[in-house]
């Protein structure tokens, strides 16, 4: 008897985005128990690099400590950008604060701009529809060409929806950059 396995990848997801805007319960509900913790090498710094199930394919997740920019002025920044260059990340999910896209969104652009595969997590909607605050997800991905998910990862809202979108990522079924052609 032949026993198909499940394809494993040595896939890289890394998480990025501002301190305090739901990185590390992404990283707790991607990963669960599976989570390891370590110094960057040569800093203080603590990354934490775990394995995630996504689609078929076992992941290595990273969350990275909060940045504001691809210019470090920090040393997490600077570990951040490091990871973000040095590492080659299949994919990069940007976790922002629904509540405060605007301040968040030049990160995005500068994420996009360094060629990096990214999709856009705005955490915290359940808080930002609480404020009477819209947002049109998909003029915003139309507009940056890129998914853009809606989520509450406190209420795990959105992960099913971005663990389908990595899948795609890593199988080569999604494009990067979505077409702006419409």
């Amino acid at each position: 008897m032949n026993a198909q396995p499940s394809q494993t990848t040595h896939a890289r997801v890394v998480l990025v985005g501002n301190p305090n805007v739901g990185k590390s319960v992404l990283f707790n509900r991607l990963t669960g128990r599976y989570v390891v913790v370590s110094n960057y090498p040569g800093t203080t710094v603590e990354v934490a690099r775990g394995q995630a199930r996504i689609g078929n394919m076992t992941c290595e997740v990273i969350d990275t400590p909060g940045m504001y920019s691809l210019s470090p002025i920090t040393e997490e920044e600077r570990v951040a950008r490091a990871l973000l260059l040095k590492e080659r990340p299949n994919v990069v999910v940007h976790v922002v604060d629904a509540k405060n896209l605007n301040r968040m969104l030049s990160l995005t652009l500068q994420l996009l701009e360094a060629g990096l595969p990214v999709v856009l997590l705005l955490n915290m909607m359940d808080e930002a529809e609480r404020l009477h605050l819209h947002i049109d997800h998909h003029a915003l991905a139309k507009r940056l060409g890129i998914p853009v998910i809606p989520a509450s990862l406190i209420a795990g809202r959105g992960i099913e929806e971005l663990k389908h979108i990595v899948s795609e990522y890593l199988s080569g079924g999604q494009s990067y950059r979505l077409s702006t052609a419409d």
